[in-house]
């Protein structure tokens, strides 16, 4: 699976290189031409797959994990950036697992690098969702002083950065934490006319509402009229039938 060097065979490490040249032709092994045509449907857009199920593509990563786990971290982000750079989902879904299980090793310089992943690897909601709400999310979980720059990212142009702003909050919010920054996502995004940006902030609406009942119930009470229906119907969808009733105001 990896590639010893001569020096390896004496002390068993390992070297990288030619690492994801080994996990491509162990994805290639895997590959569902009907699975395949399946999942781009259901996506949409922006996505672009072997055909390679997700159970076995979590194998795969954590197979090839285990060869590296004592690596630095610096080295496994190296090769989670050459699979990042390629085009097929299943190699970023890896580089983001390996990048989640590196939690504890985080560090604040870390923020640059994973918000220049989102910005520049990630083209649909899948994708999206995979990193925001582990690695990334994580992160802010532990970093929270980078919580103003994910409510910044509501201001950009960029879909994903829009979503992810939404998206990266759950981690935190359903561990008790930074709701309060959550609304301010919200409320930047209420008025958001993307329907994947409207599915992410009512989502994690919705988580929020499991830790929060009470106050994420009076949030989307008091914006109902205004919040676009695809949001509402996400952010409710854990609160009581009568509850929900009258928040669509048909009680």
């Amino acid at each position: 699976m990896l590639v010893r060097s001569k020096e390896g065979e004496k002390n068993k490490k390992y070297r990288i290189t030619g690492l994801r040249e080994d996990i491509v032709r162990e994805l290639r092994k895997h590959v569902e031409p009907r699975y395949r045509t399946g999942a781009e449907n259901y996506f949409k857009e922006g996505i672009v797959l072997y055909g390679v199920r997700a159970h076995i593509v979590r194998r795969i990563a954590a197979d090839f994990y285990r060869e590296i786990r004592k690596e630095t971290k610096e080295r496994i982000f190296s090769v989670c950036e050459d699979l990042l750079r390629s085009t097929f989902s299943e190699e970023k879904t890896i580089a983001f697992a390996w990048a989640y299980r590196l939690q504890n090793q985080y560090e604040p310089k870390d923020f640059k690098m994973f918000e220049s992943w989102l910005e520049k690897h990630v083209s649909n909601w899948g994708s999206c969702d995979d990193f925001c709400r582990h690695a990334f999310g994580a992160f802010i979980y532990r970093f929270p002083r980078f919580l103003p720059d994910v409510v910044g990212w509501t201001r950009t142009r960029d879909r994903w950065l829009k979503r992810g702003a939404a998206v990266i909050m759950i981690y935190s919010l359903r561990k008790g934490e930074y709701l309060d920054a959550a609304l301010n996502v919200a409320d930047a995004l209420l008025y958001d006319g993307d329907y994947l940006v409207q599915n992410g902030y009512g989502w994690m609406l919705k988580d929020a509402s499991i830790v929060f009942p009470r106050q994420v119930l009076d949030y989307v009470f008091r914006h109902r009229k205004e919040m676009p229906r695809r949001a509402l119907r996400y952010a409710i969808e854990r609160f009581r039938p009568g509850q929900r009733r009258k928040v669509m105001g048909v009680a």
